[in-house]
């Protein structure tokens, strides 16, 4: 696949199956991560996969945290099935190391990099996947069942597989909308 049409056909595919990357095609992926942008070469990332078992574990920490921030049943029932949508999920963590030149907001950008060089690493390969975020991201419980501390920050937990169904054209946008000139 030519680079130019994978990041300008780029999707994200949210019916994945088995099997997910592994071997060279997953260490692939993890090395298209550990190049994304970095200044000051801090290798601000830090990649926990979750797949077999690993799938229940993260499955039973976002319940947990669920369940301690009072969410209703349908919530609950949502998170804990939110891993088993992909036979891979990936969490990224931002690790921010303190430095004069290089602030945690350029670390959280350059794991978010690292999400992206990813996805875009599975695909190529055969894969999809997506990126998803939200709320649970930020939940105390959940930052400390992934050891994540001070400025440290999950970026995305990033959902790996074989594409399940055949993904939607990519719209056409008006550059216009988007793009100005100093």
């Amino acid at each position: 696949m030519d680079a130019l049409d994978l990041l300008l056909n780029r999707r994200s595919i949210a019916k994945l199956a088995a099997p997910a990357p592994e071997g060279a095609a997953l260490e692939n992926i993890i090395r298209a991560g550990l190049r994304a942008p970095d200044h000051a070469g801090l290798t601000p990332w830090r990649f926990v996969i979750a797949q077999g078992e690993g799938l229940q574990k993260l499955s039973d920490v976002l319940v947990n945290a669920a369940t301690a921030a009072n969410s209703e049943e349908a919530v609950i029932e949502k998170v804990k099935n939110a891993p088993f949508r992909a036979p891979m999920v990936i969490t990224v963590i931002a690790k921010v190391t303190p430095h004069d030149k290089v602030p945690a907001i350029e670390q959280h950008l350059s794991a978010g990099c690292a999400v992206q060089a990813m996805q875009m690493a599975a695909v190529a390969q055969g894969f999809q996947g997506f990126w998803r975020s939200g709320k649970w991201m930020f939940d105390e419980q959940v930052r400390e069942a992934f050891g994540v501390e001070g400025e440290d920050e999950i970026v995305g937990f990033l959902y790996l597989g074989t594409p399940g169904c055949t993904p939607m054209k990519v719209p056409e946008r008006d550059l216009t909308k988007f793009v100005e000139y100093l």
